[in-house]
């Protein structure tokens, strides 16, 4: 009986959920349907649709990202009545912002009215409080700060100190401009990045992420360490898409992973390999997150030639990461997968999936606008998706690919948003400028002195921002440091973008390695020290990036493919060093010539660069030839 009653009792919260969820898939449906739209029109100006887009956003966030998510609470009403205020405060304090008019100046000289200095406030805290629920805490924490270092930095001591501004003239400049809050940032989260996460969440409902894990396991799964070797492969096409490597780890890592304890990986080895592919998808050509299409927006560098520029980069990083699972396999003696399907079995029952993304290469290579690639994207996922009678989705497929289009996008929105606040900071007070004299000073000019204390800085900010948002922030901090070395500018903001992903897979908060040992039923950090050393890329390839021309072709071919080779050999040398093994297991003189040989090849001090890779080579020769020996 008491069964019966507490069930007849939650019956109105189950009731008001289900309605509430409803109106979830509405708005959410309803905003991809205007952002695809707005996308192929271009009808509102940028003025106008980064608000509207924002506000439209936080009512979701609002909807769907509960204050009382507990049904068994007891202030489960009153948080949803709750929500449905803010929900009415965002609409209200969006059609100011609509209603507002730009061309007239007069605000300033006299300052905002009331009302629309009431309406940039609480936009200002409906977005830090939206950001609150779906990025985290941080993320907030630190826009307050620059927030407040804004209004009070001039009470800090001298070296610090600066112009405060009042409330009026920082709502001025964050909400009612174009280099605050409605800044680039965001610009490009409401059009580009958007339509990219709803082809995203378009694939996933047709079923073609379940191709690109069968052809990766088609691909590798019959070779030592197969799971792995797939694992690798398949993150690194689907990293890209799914625009996070946390989510890219839970999704194919839920698969991956039980094979690969199953052939014999350690719980922690399974996790760091799935938590440091899922991250290099991130850096992966086409579609690399969206960290680079901000990149685009920032550097006024066409997309086409940043993809460009970033493949050999990203082969890099996944040879390290697929050179590394290797010597694992080799260590352990672990077997490859009795069967696998064969890869003419899987493309005969998927290849039409990967025509989308042949689409979307090409017309990107080709310079089209970044948007229009991505409209043109999802309408070829769900043409493609009707070629065949097992790829074909329904009514109610396409809205939950709508919907879960809209929801993917709202920590992306929120957190663009938030970052856009400290952009706008930045500019108004000037303080990057002495973040970059005070990296200098420390450095001394020595310019991987610099590098170092950068990594040190990504590292910090990206245990509590999203990958984006760290970016963000780091580019407007770094970047003219390190372009003051000589750096071309697409140069520094990749070797930031590289570093702002760091974040998860290196110790203490290795959010990645953490999601993948979930997975795994694995000790967390054990799990982060395995990522950290498997995606060891991250940080070493971004020093190459400074000191060769590996992402820089103007000076010629040859010297790309110099530098390719000379960070190949780095890759090789630090692997074998710190896992003993190569061919076979390294003897105590081959680890030391090993380790001899990563400064040579990394500093190239007196040009002995050369040397280092002669001494890789070196130990390879002698390996193979001892083993053939024994043979």
């Amino acid at each position: 009986m008491d069964v019966v009653t507490e069930n007849n009792s939650n019956l109105p919260f189950q009731r008001l959920t289900k309605l509430l969820g409803y109106i979830v898939l509405i708005v959410a449906v309803a905003l991809s349907v205007f952002q695809i739209w707005q996308g192929i029109t271009s009808t509102i100006s940028a003025t106008y649709f980064r608000p509207v887009h924002l506000c439209w956003v936080l009512v979701l966030i609002f909807m769907h990202y509960p204050l009382v998510s507990n049904l068994h609470s007891r202030f489960y009403i009153a948080g949803r009545v709750f929500d449905l205020l803010l929900c009415v405060l965002v609409v209200l304090a969006g059609y100011r912002m609509t209603v507002f008019d730009y061309n007239d100046i007069n605000y300033l000289f006299y300052g905002l009215s009331s009302l629309d200095m009431a309406a940039g406030i609480a936009l200002l805290v409906l977005l830090l409080e939206g950001c609150r629920r779906t990025v985290g805490l941080v993320m907030v924490l630190i826009a307050l700060l620059f927030l407040s270092y804004s209004m009070f930095g001039d009470l800090l001591p001298s070296a610090f100190a600066i112009k405060a501004y009042s409330l009026q003239e920082l709502i001025q400049f964050q909400i009612f401009s174009a280099n605050g809050v409605f800044g680039s940032a965001l610009g490009i989260a409401a059009t580009t990045v958007f339509i990219f996460v709803l082809f995203g969440a378009f694939l996933e409902v047709t079923g073609a992420g379940k191709f690109f894990i069968d052809l990766a396991f088609s691909i590798a799964g019959k070779y030592r360490g197969g799971p792995a070797k797939a694992a690798v492969l398949a993150s690194a096409g689907l990293g890209s898409i799914s625009g996070s490597a946390i989510a890219n780890t839970v999704t194919t890592g839920s698969i991956t992973i039980p094979m690969m304890k199953k052939l014999g990986y350690k719980p922690e080895q399974a996790a760091g390999i799935e938590a440091a592919a899922s991250t290099g998808g991130q850096i992966m050509p086409p579609i690399m997150g969206a960290g680079a299409f901000v990149m685009a927006q920032f550097t006024g560098v066409p997309y086409s030639d940043i993809m460009f520029a970033s493949i050999a980069p990203a082969i890099l990083y996944f040879f390290c990461t697929l050179f590394y699972v290797h010597l694992m396999a080799c260590k352990l003696n672990l077997q490859a997968v009795s069967r696998t399907e064969a890869v003419i079995e899987v493309m005969k029952h998927g290849a039409h999936h990967l025509i989308p993304l042949v689409l979307i290469t090409t017309l990107l290579m080709m310079a089209y606008s970044p948007l229009l690639v991505g409209v043109a994207g999802c309408a070829a996922i769900l043409v493609v998706a009707m070629m065949r009678k097992h790829s074909r989705i329904n009514f109610s497929q396409f809205l939950l690919g709508m919907k879960n289009g809209a929801l993917l996008a709202l920590p992306i929105s929120a957190a663009c948003g938030a970052a856009g606040i400290i952009v706008g900071v930045v500019g108004q007070t000037g303080i990057g400028l002495q973040f970059t004299q005070f990296v200098m000073d420390f450095s001394g000019g020595h310019m991987l002195i610099a590098l170092g204390l950068i990594s040190v800085v990504a590292l910090i900010l990206g245990m509590g921002l999203p990958v984006t948002a760290a970016y963000i922030v780091l580019a407007v901090m770094a970047v003219p440091m390190l372009s003051d070395f000589g750096l071309p500018i697409l140069t520094a903001h990749l070797i930031v973008f590289w570093l702002s992903q760091t974040s998860n897979v290196t110790p203490p908060i290795a959010l990645a390695a953490f999601a993948g040992a979930g997975v795994a039923n694995a000790n967390p950090m054990r799990s982060s020290v395995e990522a950290f050393k498997l995606a060891g890329g991250l940080f070493i390839i971004p020093i190459m990036m400074a000191y060769t021309n590996i992402v820089n072709n103007q000076d010629g071919i040859l010297l790309v493919l110099i530098s390719v080779l000379q960070t190949l050999a780095i890759i090789i040398a630090i692997a074998i060093a710190i896992e003993g093994y190569f061919i076979k297991a390294l003897n105590r003189v081959e680890r030391i010539i090993a380790c001899i040989s990563i400064p040579l090849l990394l500093l190239n001090p007196f040009n002995l660069g050369l040397l280092g890779g002669a001494l890789v080579l070196g130990i390879f020769l002698l390996q193979l030839r001892s083993q053939r020996v024994v043979a």
